[in-house]
């Protein structure tokens, strides 16, 4: 009994250092979408991302992402971002989700982390206008 209780005790403190975890690496990603930075953006991103740009899913390198990003960004440069929601699948992968504005466009950012390492990274993003 005394180990279980321990035990839940040790989840206890360790759960929320999760998801802290979690959100700081979505608000470092809001404040390179703030910024435009795309070199910023890839040190949050797993080997290899998800990036949907208007329904056309592709697989990049985070090499890859970073040019992908960084046209995306000289093609529409960002005058706000801000996420909305925060929220986990059912299997427990955190996502966030954001509006990113550029001129009069307004454009809905998804993005969903997997931990990898120890610690997470952007395993999917999708950008589309809405």
């Amino acid at each position: 009994m005394k180990k279980m209780i321990v035990l839940a005790f040790g989840v206890l403190l360790v759960f929320p250092f999760t998801s802290y975890a979690q959100k700081d690496v979505l608000d470092e990603i809001s404040l390179a979408l703030k910024g435009g930075a795309s070199k910023e953006m890839v040190k949050y991103f797993n080997n290899s991302v998800d990036l949907t740009f208007e329904n056309d899913t592709q697989t990049y390198s985070k090499a890859q992402s970073e040019f992908v990003l960084k046209d995306f960004f000289k093609k529409n440069p960002p005058s706000n971002f801000m996420i909305e929601h925060y929220g986990a699948s059912k299997g427990g992968q955190p996502y966030a989700i954001g509006q990113y504005k550029s001129g009069n466009k307004q454009f809905r950012v998804w993005i969903r982390l997997k931990e990898s390492a120890g610690s997470y990274k952007v395993h999917e993003m999708s950008i589309d206008e809405e």
